[in-house]
Formats: structure tokens, sequence, C-alpha cells
């Protein structure tokens, strides 16, 4: 994006999904992130598994309850289709086993309704600095030479020097 008048690159906002059946939540939500974030809803999974097709979100806040597809199986479908995505489950039916299934599927984080401002702030903040450092090494990686075939070849050389 660039500015009009100058030419110069705007940075984009992040992009939030936050997926919650229940209008309260969802809209505090987005209240909260709508100032430092571009910020899209869904009221449940299909729709939000619809976005997340259509858009580049960087995270995804998502309840655990809803109707029709649960949040665990919309988080299952999250990792399939975008691995690097960061999801933060915000649930009212917070267990010791929903978290613990929620982070082993590829969640970040794990908050229990009611949340507070500065711990959903927080936790926005990190998953959005985890995705980056995860995406850059990531490039970082695919630029760097397999090292495989430089040793092969080394050893190759060792080989027919002592021959």
């Amino acid at each position: 994006m660039e500015a009009p008048a100058t030419g110069q690159k705007i940075p984009s906002k992040e992009a939030i999904l936050i997926v919650d059946d229940e209008f309260g939540p969802r809209e505090s939500l987005r209240m909260i992130l709508k100032a430092l974030y571009e910020v899209y809803t869904a009221s449940d999974g299909q729709e939000a598994l619809r976005v997340i097709s259509e858009r580049d979100i960087d995270v995804v806040t998502l309840d655990l309850n809803m109707p029709g597809l649960s949040g665990i199986e919309v988080l299952k479908e999250i990792k399939k289709l975008r691995p690097e995505m960061e999801v933060i489950v915000i649930t009212g039916y917070g267990s010791l086993g929903n978290a613990s299934e929620a982070i082993r599927l590829g969640a970040g984080n794990f908050i229990s309704k009611p949340f507070n401002v500065s711990e959903i702030i927080s936790a926005v903040v990190r998953a959005i600095e985890r995705r980056r450092y995860n995406l850059r090494i990531r490039s970082l990686s695919e630029r760097i030479p397999k090292l495989g075939s430089t040793d092969n070849d080394v050893h190759e050389t060792d080989k027919k020097k002592e021959e």
C-alpha cells in the first residue's frame, strides 16, 4: 500500500479474524482490536474457514463451543490449510483438557472468558510476533543451500585424493 501523495510505503495492518457464535464477546473483541488491526469476524466455523480462504489472516481468535463445526474442528482445519497461522482459543468453557488439546493441535494460547483487555492485546501481540518470527525462519531456511549435497561433494573429493 502506498501513500497517495508521497509514494512512500505504508505498513499494512495485521489481519485478525474473530470467531465466536455469541455477538457480545465477538463485538467486544472487535472493539478492542479494531484500532490496532484490520479485524474480520465470523459467527461460526464455516464462515471462519471461508474468510480464511479469501483473506490473508495473521491471527485467529477462536471460541471452542459453537454450533456446527466445533472450535477444535475449526482449529484442525485452519492448521491443515494454513499451518503458519496463529490461533488463540478464547472460550467460556475452558478446562485443562480443552486447553491441552487446543495447544497440542497448534493453538498458541488459551484464554478463558471473561477476558480482560490487556490479556487479549498481549496475547495478540505475542501471536503476531511469533508468526513474524516463524515466517522469517522459514524464509531464511529456504535461502540456505542444502548442506547435505555440499558435504557429499567434499567427501567425494577427499576419496579421489586418497586413491
